[in-house]
């Protein structure tokens, strides 16, 4: 069943279909209205089985500071429901439905303080990454970005020409190391702690607090990555990182302290909704019960679709990978693991 047209779905047309490497495809769009996207987002597809509606994200691979056609990267899944329908049987003036974009892996909107920006990409973990670094380049001059890209062979490298050719179009704003896996000396192929911390110290030549890391790959590699920057005394702040697995079960059952069922206000899109919702119910469970369909992509507070500006009352959280202690400070929740609690509450989409 599809849902009844609201501002939440926008349809777009698939305008090209590009195969990078073998099971990997990057999809192009065309809107009749307006989409805005940053670097380093998502854009989140609907797609339906039977009655269910589900939905997928897909890293942007596009800059829009030069004007591209909308593009997604889309690697297919041997069992994946959305990629292998987009990589074997999409093709041009086909229709799917979007939420829009979303997402956190983007850049400040202040970088006056920066001077690097220090890449870490892992497999398709390069296609938010690959985004970033074309708008840097067309934006920030002044920041001197490093890409530590790891593959298991030079035909596997997604983006490896185009890379190539934009190290070579800024020598002194861009340097890129290309790792791969098969390569013969061990010591530089699958990223290590030890290459990483040669890397650290060969690539690093500012302040530690002028920059900002983006990890982007499988999650062990995030992990190691992350770990080794955290003891090194990379602050949490200055150390981005984007999930393309999500966890549908969060690590640890909690409860609030309050699990009373309290009126929930949204304003979005110039309109008002409200409510009922209470613990075990989450803000997003307690919309769709209501019948209002509301951004989301994970719902396991993971990808930060969901985010929503708390205007009024508590919110509290069972889990939360996005949102920084400033972001919390602001006042951002997420819908799909928040109960609203103490009380009514007021949030702005």
């Amino acid at each position: 069943m599809q849902p009844t047209p609201t501002p939440l779905y926008k349809t777009i047309t698939i305008t090209a279909i590009k195969e990078e490497v073998k099971g990997f495809k990057t999809i192009s769009f065309a809107t009749k209205e307006a989409l805005p996207y940053r670097s380093g987002q998502y854009l989140t597809l609907v797609d339906y089985v039977g009655a269910e509606e589900v939905r997928r994200s897909y890293s942007i691979t596009s800059s829009p500071e030069l004007n591209e056609p909308l593009t997604i990267g889309v690697k297919r899944i041997e069992n994946g429901l959305f990629s292998r329908k987009l990589v074997d049987l999409a093709q041009p003036f086909d229709t799917w439905l979007t939420t829009g974009s979303g997402g956190f892996f983007t850049l400040p909107e202040d970088v006056s303080s920066l001077k690097q920006l220090f890449f870490l990409a892992a497999g398709s973990g390069i296609t938010p990454i690959y985004s970033l670094i074309k708008t840097v380049l067309y934006k920030h001059p002044h920041l001197h970005i490093v890409l530590i890209y790891s593959n298991s062979s030079t035909e596997k490298a997604l983006f490896r020409h185009e890379l190539e050719q934009l190290a070579q179009q800024h020598p002194k704003q861009v340097t890129i190391e290309f790792l791969y896996s098969n390569a013969p000396n061990l010591n530089r192929a699958r990223l290590h702690r030890d290459l990483f911390l040669q890397l650290l110290e060969q690539h690093v030549t500012v302040a530690i607090n002028e920059v900002l890391f983006y990890i982007c790959g499988p999650e062990a590699y995030m992990r190691m990555c992350t770990y080794i920057l955290q003891e090194h005394n990379v602050p949490k702040e200055q150390i981005k990182r984007e999930n393309f697995i999500i966890h549908t079960k969060t690590p640890h059952k909690i409860e609030p302290p309050d699990k009373g069922v309290h009126q929930v206000t949204i304003y979005w899109n110039q309109q008002q909704i409200q409510f009922p919702a209470g613990y075990p119910q989450t803000i997003l469970s307690a919309a769709e019960a209501a019948g209002y369909a509301l951004p989301y992509s994970c719902r396991s507070g993971q990808c930060g679709n969901c985010v929503a500006h708390c205007k009024k009352g508590q919110v509290w959280m069972s889990y939360n990978e996005v949102l920084t202690e400033k972001d919390l400070a602001k006042g951002l929740i997420l819908t799909c693991t928040g109960s609203p609690m103490y009380g009514d509450v007021t949030l702005e989409l």
